[in-house]
């Protein structure tokens, strides 16, 4: 069995997932900080079989969102993932809202 180039069936398909080295790239934060945020399990990735940690696309989004509110607020991490956590809530919360409020 041969693969074509041009089959788009035989191209690997995208991965959710970003690596450790990526999500450092991506969320500009040193890996000491990730690791504290791995200890206190704010964020939750998967593990590989090599033991390998992979994150989701959220985790960039809520890591970015924390060293936004750190920095600007000059507060810890563990407040800062606190607010973070409450804001997620709120906004879920949002969203259930408005969606009850279209069944009416």
């Amino acid at each position: 069995m041969t693969l074509k180039v041009n089959d788009p069936d035989s191209l690997p398909i995208p991965s959710e997932f970003i690596a450790w080295t990526r999500l450092v790239e991506l969320t500009c934060v040193e890996p000491a900080t990730v690791a504290e945020l791995l200890d206190i399990g704010w964020i939750d990735p998967v593990r590989t079989r090599a033991d390998e940690y992979l994150f989701r696309s959220r985790d960039v989004y809520r890591i970015q969102k924390l060293q936004r509110l750190c920095r600007d607020l000059e507060i810890s991490h563990t407040a800062g993932c606190i607010i973070v956590d409450l804001i997620d809530r709120v906004e879920r919360l949002e969203q259930e809202l408005n969606e009850l409020r279209r069944l009416l």
